[in-house]
C-alpha cells in the first residue's frame, strides 16, 4: 500500500480548564511518552498505557464535512501515570477519565491528558473523548489524509488517518478490537471493519454500527461514507463476505466486480499458502473518487477505482488481501520494518500468477533483476531499512518480493512454506521485526543465510549472481520476452506508490 507520510509535532501546552491533577510521588509515577518509540516516526504513537477496546461514535453530514464524535477507550496503565497523550488532530471539546473530567491540552497532533488522580498501573482506565471538527481542512506538518468525496468521505491512509475521526494510541505495537458507530443522513451507506451488527434510523438519520473482534492497529481501522451497493454473502470458510462499490463506478463496475468478487477464492490460496486466515470477515469496497491508491484495512480492502481501467485486476486484490496476514494479523513493531509488510505481499502476486498460469515467481524474479540495470537508482534504496522518506518505495515492493525468491531459490519450497506459516501462527496479532524473521527463517532452514539477507535488504547496488544470494546465473540479461504477468502488476504497483 502507498500514503503520504510526515513527522509529528510533539506535545506542546495550550490553554485548557479543568481539575488539577494529584502531584505525581517521587521516584514511582510519572507521565507516559508522547511517542512509541518508532526511530522513522518517532511522534507516532505514545507510552505509559494499552489500549484494549475502542468505541466510536461519530456523526457525520457529508454537505458540509462536518464531524462530531464521543470516543471510549478503555485502556490499562502500563505504569503508575500521572498524564498521558492520545494522538488526535480534530478540535478537543472535553476529555473524561474514569468518569470524572480531566485536563488536557492539545498541539498539533498531540492530545495531552492529566488526570484527577494517578492512575495506578494495571488498572482499568476509560478516557472519554468528545470532538468535532471538518476533517478536510485539518493540516498537520502538511498532512491531510482525510479524503472528503463528492457524496461522503473516506477515511483511509498509512500509516497515520486514524487521528483525523478518532483519538488513539496511533501506532501497530497498541492493537485492539473495535466497535465503530456512524451516524449520517437517511440515504447513505456506511462501511468499515468487520460486521454490520446494526442499523437504525430516527429523525432523518441512519446509525450504521460495525465491529472488528480481532486485535487491529489503528490505521488498519476505517469508514467509508457515501453512495454504495453493499453485498453480504458467504466467502471462504463461512465468513461473511462484505464487498461495497461505489454507485459512481459507471463503465468500471463490470470490471471491479469481476476482481473483488473473487476474494474468497484469493483468501481460500492465500491460506493454503500462509496458514489459517486470521480475521472474522473478508471483503473490499472500491471508491469512485478521492482515492489513487489501495489500503489493505483489516478485513475489508479499500480500492481506487483506477486499479480498474483496464479491466479485471486480481493482482492488486491478492496484493491486499496478503497483507491480512503480512501486515494485519503480524503488524511492523516499527516502520523501519515495511519490507515484512510489502515485500511478502508483493510476492503472493507472483505466486498467483504462477497459479494462473501467467509466469512463474521465478520468471517474474528473472524479469525485475533484469530490468533494473546496476547503476539503476532502485538498486540504491535498502528494502530493510528504506528511510521515512521511502518507506513505500517501488523498491520495497519489487526488491522486497525478489527478496523472497532468492530466499526461496536458497531453502526450498517446502522450508519457505513452513518459515511463513510458522511466522504467522507465532506471531498473530502481535508485531515483528526484519531481524526476528530472519532469525526464524535460520532456525526453520538449519541455513546460515546472513549474506542472502544482508545482501538484498541492508546492501545498496544489484545483488550478484550466486548460491548464497539466491541469483541464479541465467538472470545477467534483460529477459526478450517478459511473463504476461508483468503488465498486470506494474499498472497495480504504478498505482501503489502514487501519491
Amino acid at each position: 500500500m502507498f500514503r503520504r507520510h510526515g513527522l509529528r509535532a510533539t506535545a506542546a501546552a495550550c490553554c485548557a480548564t479543568a481539575l488539577l491533577a494529584t502531584p505525581a510521588l517521587a521516584g514511582s509515577d510519572g507521565p507516559g511518552a508522547p511517542g512509541a518509540g518508532d526511530e522513522y516516526f518517532p511522534g507516532y504513537g505514545n507510552g505509559g498505557y494499552d489500549v484494549s477496546h475502542y468505541d466510536i461514535q461519530v456523526r457525520y453530514q457529508p454537505a458540509d464535512d462536518h464531524l462530531q464524535g464521543t470516543t471510549t477507550i478503555v485502556a490499562k496503565p502500563t505504569q503508575n501515570l500521572t498524564a498521558f497523550n492520545l494522538d488526535f488532530a480534530l478540535t478537543t471539546k472535553s476529555v473524561r477519565v474514569n468518569g470524572v473530567p480531566a485536563q488536557f491540552s492539545q498541539a498539533g497532533m498531540e492530545l495531552t491528558v492529566t488526570p484527577p488522580v494517578t492512575l495506578p498501573e494495571g488498572s482499568l482506565a476509560t478516557f472519554v473523548v468528545e470532538y468535532e471538527g471538518v476533517p478536510s481542512t485539518v493540516e498537520v506538518d502538511g498532512l491531510t489524509p482525510w479524503i472528503r468525496t463528492s457524496d461522503g468521505a473516506l477515511a483511509v491512509g498509512e500509516p497515520e488517518i486514524a487521528a483525523w475521526w478518532f483519538p488513539s494510541n496511533d501506532h501497530p505495537r497498541d492493537k485492539a478490537t473495535f466497535d465503530v458507530s456512524v451516524a449520517v443522513p437517511d440515504g447513505t451507506e456506511v462501511v468499515s471493519n468487520g460486521v454490520n451488527t446494526k442499523n437504525s434510523s430516527l429523525a432523518g438519520w441512519t446509525t450504521w454500527q460495525w465491529r472488528t473482534t480481532k486485535p487491529t492497529a489503528t490505521y488498519l481501522a476505517f469508514i467509508g461514507v457515501g453512495q454504495y451497493g453493499i453485498s453480504t454473502k458467504t466467502g471462504a470458510f463461512g465468513q461473511p463476505f462484505v464487498s461495497a462499490y461505489s454507485d459512481n463506478l459507471g463503465e468500471l463496475e463490470g470490471a471491479a466486480k469481476a476482481s473483488v468478487e473473487r476474494t474468497p477464492e484469493v483468501v481460500e490460496f492465500l491460506s493454503g499458502l500462509l496458514g489459517e486466515y486470521p480475521f472474522e470477515a473478508q471483503g473490499g469496497l472500491v471508491s469512485s473518487e478521492g482515492m489513487n491508491f489501495a489500503l489493505e484495512n483489516q478485513t475489508r480492502p479499500t480500492y481506487s477505482h483506477k486499479f480498474f481501467r483496464n479491466g479485471a485486476n486480481t493482482s492488486v486484490v491478492v496484493h491486499e488481501n496478503a497483507h491480512q496476514w503480512f501486515g494485519d494479523s503480524v503488524s511492523v513493531d516499527t516502520w523501519r520494518n515495511i519490507w515484512l509488510n510489502e515485500g511478502f505481499a508483493s510476492y503472493a502476486e507472483w505466486l498467483w500468477s504462477e497459479k494462473q498460469g501467467t509466469g512463474t515467481a521465478q520468471e517474474l524474479f528473472d524479469y525485475y533483476y533484469g530490468r533494473h540495470p546496476a547503476d539503476d537508482p532502485f538498486w540504491q534504496v535498502l528494502p530493510g531499512d528504506p528511510g521515512a522518506g521511502a518507506v513505500f518505495d517501488a523498491a520495497v515492493y519489487d526488491r522486497g518480493a525478489m527478496t523472497v525468491q532468492a530466499l526461496r531459490n536458497v531453502v526450498g519450497d517446502a522450508v519457505l512454506q513452513d518459515i511463513v506459516r510458522t511466522w504467522g501462527s507465532e506471531k498473530r496479532y502481535s508485531t515483528g521485526t526484519i531481524e526476528e524473521f530472519i532469525a526464524l527463517a535460520e532456525q526453520r532452514s538449519g541455513k546460515q543465510l546472513d549474506e542472502l539477507f544482508n545482501t538484498w535488504l541492508f546492501t545498496k547496488g544489484k545483488p550478484p549472481v550466486g548460491e548464497a544470494t539466491g541469483v541464479p546465473p541465467r538472470v545477467n540479461h534483460v529477459m526478450v520476452a517478459p511473463p504476461k504477468a508483468v503488465a498486470e502488476l506494474d499498472r497495480t504497483h504504478a498505482l501503489l506508490h502514487e501519491h
